[in-house]
């Protein structure tokens, strides 16, 4: 029995170059992800370090919205966690290969919800819009667009409400990322999964936007950055630890923490 830290990745621990400077300015940022030739994902040195040594000494689980495909993206140096949540708790992967066993399981959990294929038709008709740049799949589990926030018409964002709403499903806005995902579908169930099987006893949690609300509730000890979705709602549950920074010292913040849950040597 032990210490489980389950932590988002994107604007919680890292960062665009861009949401990197959002506080203090972090010199010498690693860069963790690398897409179509670019860097595009960053961390703080400090924060590098210091989650490598502590994912030597307790269960460190990255939980994402990221499908597995976008997580695989991900190279912390030094870090190679046994387990990861990803695409909203649609997966668990061990050793990063998806648990088959799991996705029957989540298969249950949104049986109540509007299939996606449903949810493509009415969505679609609604993301038809100028501002919206792009709408994804995220492994036929939910969907996500990609939005020109200067452009987008106020009252459009009400009516995708009520859309996303009127089939199960839950609306998350990120940035320029609009997520909408069965009310069924969450990173906390698969948590309460993977707390089973490793058999930890407390669990630290860290996430910013209301995607990671439930992880943050179900946790003994919650963390979230002073940015964010969360932040913007101006959320909070009791304990709740918000950070001084923002950006990628945010970050370090974070990890400060992580580290400061873990007991001392007897």
């Amino acid at each position: 029995m032990g210490l489980l830290i389950a932590s988002d990745l994107d604007r919680t621990l890292i960062y665009s170059a861009a949401a990197m400077q959002l506080g203090e300015p972090v010199r010498d940022p690693v860069c963790v992800e690398v897409y179509d030739g670019k860097d595009i994902s960053f961390m703080s040195p400090v924060a590098v370090e210091n989650l490598v040594a502590l994912a030597g000494q307790v269960d460190f689980v990255p939980s994402t919205t990221r499908t597995v495909e976008q997580y695989r993206r991900i190279r912390i140096p030094g870090l190679a966690p046994r387990h990861a949540i990803t695409t909203n708790g649609a997966n668990i992967l061990v050793d990063g290969e998806p648990c088959a066993d799991w996705a029957d399981s989540v298969d249950r959990e949104v049986a109540d919800c509007a299939s996606y294929a449903d949810a493509r038709d009415v969505l679609g008709a609604v993301m038809a819009q100028p501002w919206v740049t792009k709408v994804r799949s995220a492994e036929d589990r939910f969907l996500y667009a990609v939005v020109e926030p200067g452009e987008v018409n106020k009252g459009w964002f009400c009516e995708l409400e009520v859309a996303v709403a009127g089939l199960g499903w839950v609306l998350s806005l990120q940035g320029r990322k609009i997520y909408a995902i069965p009310s069924g579908l969450t990173k906390e169930a698969a948590l309460a999964e993977v707390v089973r099987r490793v058999g930890a006893s407390t669990v630290v949690a860290a996430g910013d936007s209301l995607l990671d609300r439930g992880l943050l509730e179900a946790a003994d000890v919650a963390i979230r950055p002073a940015h964010g979705e969360l932040e913007d709602q101006g959320w909070t549950t009791p304990g709740l630890i918000v950070t001084e920074q923002s950006g990628g010292r945010a970050g370090e913040e974070i990890v400060e923490r992580f580290r400061d849950a873990v007991p001392a040597p007897a």
